[in-house]
C-alpha cells in the first residue's frame, strides 16, 4: 500500500464531499444532505475497492488482457441492446439499485488491458506495427463509446490510449505523425464537414468543442463551465472565499 497516495485519496474524498455538502445545502428540500450521504457511500465503497485491488499483483492483470478486453467491448457494445435511453443516448444499464455505465469501468479496463498488450508485444513486428496495433485496439472502444453517444468519454479513451503508448516507448516521431493526422481530422469534421452540408457532430457536441473560442458569447449555454471557472477563480483568487461566504450571502437574503 503507497500510504501517501492513500491519503491522499481519503483527503481528496474528504474535501469533496465538504464542499458539496456546502454547495447543496438547500438543493433537496428537508433533506440538505441528500447528495451528501450519497457521495460518502460512494467514496467509502471506493475506498474499500481501492483496498481489495492493493492486495492484487497487479502483474496478474498482464495476463488476463485479453479477456479484460473482451469484457470491456462486449460491455460498450450490449449497451446499444440493452442500455436505458435518456437524453437521446444510451450509456447505461437500468439495475435494480443503481445505474452501471460500462464506459465509466472501461477508463480502467483499457488501461489495464492495453498496457498487457503494450508489454506483451513489446518486441512484436515492427516499430510502425506496434503503434498501428496500439492505436487500433484503443480507438475501436472510444469508437464505440462515440456512438453511444458519448463525446466526452470517447475523448478521455483516447488520451488514455495516447498515454499508455508514450509511458509504452512509443517513437516521438510517431506521436507526430498521431499529432499532424489529428489536426487534420479536427479541421474536416469542425469546418470541412459542415460547409459541404454533412456535419458529422451533433449541434452540443460541436459546441462543446469550440465554446472555449468564445465563452461568454454563451455563458448560459455551451461556455457555462469555463465562464463559471473564470468567475471562481476571479473572486475566490489565492486562498479561495471559504464556505461561510455562502451561508453568510444567503443570510442577506
Amino acid at each position: 500500500m503507497d500510504w501517501p497516495l492513500s491519503i491522499a485519496a481519503v483527503g481528496l474524498v474528504a474535501f469533496s464531499v465538504f464542499t458539496l455538502g456546502q454547495a447543496t445545502l438547500h438543493d433537496v428540500p428537508g433533506s440538505p444532505h441528500y447528495y451528501v450521504d450519497r457521495q460518502a457511500i460512494y467514496g467509502a465503497l471506493g475506498l474499500i475497492g481501492m483496498l481489495l485491488l492493493a492486495r492484487i499483483d497487479y502483474s496478474r492483470f498482464r495476463e488476463l488482457r485479453v479477456g479484460i478486453y473482451t469484457f470491456l467491448c462486449a460491455s460498450v457494445s450490449l449497451v446499444f441492446v440493452f442500455g436505458f435511453a435518456a437524453r437521446g443516448s444510451r450509456r447505461a444499464f437500468e439495475l435494480p439499485f443503481f445505474s452501471f455505465q460500462p464506459s465509466e469501468l472501461g477508463k480502467l479496463l483499457l488501461v489495464l488491458a492495453l498496457a498487457g498488450f503494450v508489454i506483451d508485444g513489446a518486441r512484436r513486428g515492427s516499430a510502425r506495427q506496434r503503434t498501428v496495433r496500439y492505436l487500433c485496439l484503443g480507438l475501436a472502444p472510444a469508437a464505440l463509446v462515440f456512438l453511444q453517444p458519448d463525446l466526452g468519454t470517447s475523448m478521455v479513451f483516447v488520451v488514455a490510449t495516447l498515454a499508455v503508448m508514450y509511458f509504452g516507448g512509443v517513437r516521438w516521431t510517431h506521436f507526430a505523425v498521431i499529432g499532424a493526422t489529428f489536426v487534420a481530422l479536427v479541421a474536416l469534421v469542425l469546418v470541412v464537414a459542415p460547409a459541404v452540408g454533412t456535419p458529422v457532430l451533433k449541434g452540443y457536441q460541436e459546441q462543446r468543442l469550440t465554446s472555449f473560442l468564445h465563452p461568454r458569447q454563451n455563458a448560459r449555454g455551451a461556455g457555462y463551465q469555463q465562464h463559471q471557472a473564470v468567475t471562481a477563480i476571479g473572486s475566490g483568487e489565492k486562498t479561495g472565499r471559504g464556505d461561510q461566504h455562502r451561508l453568510h450571502l444567503r443570510g442577506d437574503r
